[in-house]
């Protein structure tokens, strides 16, 4: 897998059936390493030992139903009274970010209501702070830490 725009990581990787697997902190289990997967991870990692939010807050691949359809979140982290604090969409390196990604997040976040989102494709990454009240975003330099 290519090299990405976060700190490099130690992950556990094996092979199966011809495939390689990447094990998931979260999930608790080895999944397939797809280039969606290799970015997904890496936010895992980056959220938890950079943004010291803790594992037991973060969620991967949360279902939910949005007009009466199921889609599921790459990954949300949640605050301490259980509700969604920041979703994140993860997309291959190879997918640009355009407004759509910006517009599935929202769709999702219609939903969720959480005040902050980020979207990566491991190599650019963007945060938003969602204004709910005047439904717009803003654009942050960084990720904010844990702090609760």
């Amino acid at each position: 897998m290519q090299p990405l725009n976060f700190p490099s990581y130690s992950f556990r990787l094996k092979a199966s059936e011809n495939k390689t697997l990447i094990f998931d902190v979260i999930r608790k289990k080895s999944v397939v390493l797809t280039p969606e997967e290799w970015v997904r991870q890496h936010v895992v990692h980056f959220l938890h030992q950079e943004k010291k939010y803790p594992l037991s807050l973060i969620s991967v691949e949360k279902q939910l139903k949005i007009n009466s359809l199921n889609k599921r979140t790459d990954i949300i982290v949640f605050d301490r009274q259980g509700l969604p604090y920041i979703i994140v969409e993860c997309k291959a390196p190879s997918v640009k970010i355009t407004q759509s990604t910006f517009d599935q997040i929202a769709r999702y976040n219609l939903q969720l209501e959480a005040p902050v989102l980020m979207v990566t494709n491991g190599l650019e990454h963007y945060y938003c702070h969602m204004d709910h009240n005047r439904k717009a975003y803003n654009f942050l330099p960084e990720l904010p830490e844990y702090e609760f």
